[in-house]
């Protein structure tokens, strides 16, 4: 692994958090998540009793169906496995996430309806890779549908500058100063044209 050499150790726990994107055959897209807590030693519950090795304490999931501009339209979640037999009550506040967008304040807009006793610490936790899943399996395919389109003639390339990209000012790699911007999204670039300039030459 890339990490340094680390000291001698022992295993306990391991989180595992697996995200897919699907493009369904109906236009939509279906973006699931599934998360798990196992531990590397026995221990009871006081409600789900005896847990061995590697027999999940927590295994979720989520299905988020969603639309291009990445508005939730349906929510599937399940509680496979957890310490408490009534975990799975809560599980009908999640559908409180359709009609929300995926987008700027999702985090804030999510644990406003889901926060505390309102939702799963976990399932809610599990919402912020499977929005950030949502954009890396949509936005790079509509950005090459719609490249393939403006180069056929049936979108104008003006469009494709013009458009306030979603990754503007989402990391510092799309800082709208920053280089990738100026070569890609010139119409959205907010640094020093001049020194740019001076640097290509």
């Amino acid at each position: 692994m890339p990490l340094s050499e680390p000291a001698a150790r022992e295993p306990i726990h391991t989180r595992e958090v697996t995200c897919r994107g699907f493009r369904r055959a109906d236009g939509l897209w279906d973006i699931e998540g599934h998360l798990t807590d196992v531990k590397a030693y026995e221990f009871t519950t006081e409600q789900r009793g005896q847990i061995l090795p590697g027999d999940p304490v927590h295994g979720m999931w989520i299905r988020l169906t969603v639309d291009d501009s990445l508005t939730v339209r349906a929510v599937e979640a399940v509680t496979e496995k957890s310490p408490y037999r009534t975990c799975g009550a809560v599980l009908p506040n999640f559908q409180r996430l359709v009609g929300l967008r995926i987008a700027s304040g999702w985090t804030r807009a999510v644990k406003e309806r889901l926060g505390g006793i309102q939702g799963c610490t976990h399932l809610v936790e599990l919402l912020g890779p499977v929005a950030t899943t949502a954009f890396q399996t949509i936005y790079p395919i509509l950005a090459r549908e719609q490249a393939a389109k403006a180069k056929n003639g049936e979108t104008g390339e003006a469009m494709l500058s013009t458009k306030r990209p979603v990754l503007l000012n989402t990391c510092h790699i799309f800082d709208s100063k920053g280089e990738v911007v100026r070569k890609n999204w010139p119409d959205h670039y907010t640094g020093d044209t001049e020194k740019a300039a001076e640097a290509a030459d």
